[in-house]
């Protein structure tokens, strides 16, 4: 289970082909004949309804907020790898690349996420290059001085 980050807040939202739906049919009705439980029938038949109420808050959410939600997740990509002892720069550059070709590319069109997402796009570079800089003066030893 994940979470949809909408204006009102982030909200839990199932993935594709969890649950009841589309890809696993509801259990038939009356239970039993499938071999679950009233109880095993009920939970199902609440997590469909669950996953239609997350559903229908996705198609109500405005498709660049959604979308900047996801493109958040290249960002969390690239901190991460920055944010190792021994960084793996360019696992990290693919995700800032992947973010910034995002951002850039639908700019407005991603709405109320746009601000927020060229501000993050703007610190992780920043601290892309801070970290390729740190990497840059170990590797070089002693002998390379302080200045950057």
């Amino acid at each position: 289970m994940s979470t949809l980050w909408t204006p009102s807040g982030e909200h839990p939202v199932g993935r594709q082909g969890q649950g009841p739906g589309p890809s696993s049919p509801t259990p038939p009705p009356g239970g039993g004949r499938d071999g679950t439980s009233p109880e095993e029938q009920a939970a199902a038949e609440e997590l469909a309804r669950q996953l239609e109420a997350a559903r229908r808050q996705i198609l109500e959410t405005p498709a660049g907020v959604v979308v900047g939600q996801q493109a958040l997740q290249f960002y969390e990509v690239a901190a991460l790898h920055l944010a190792e002892p021994e960084p793996k720069l360019e696992e990290a550059r693919v995700a800032i690349d992947a973010l910034g070709a995002v951002v850039e590319a639908l700019g407005d069109r991603l709405g109320e996420a746009e601000a927020p997402l060229r501000q993050a796009l703007n610190r992780i570079r920043l601290a892309f290059v801070e970290r390729s800089n740190e990497v840059r003066r170990a590797t070089a030893g002693p002998a390379a001085g302080g200045d950057g």
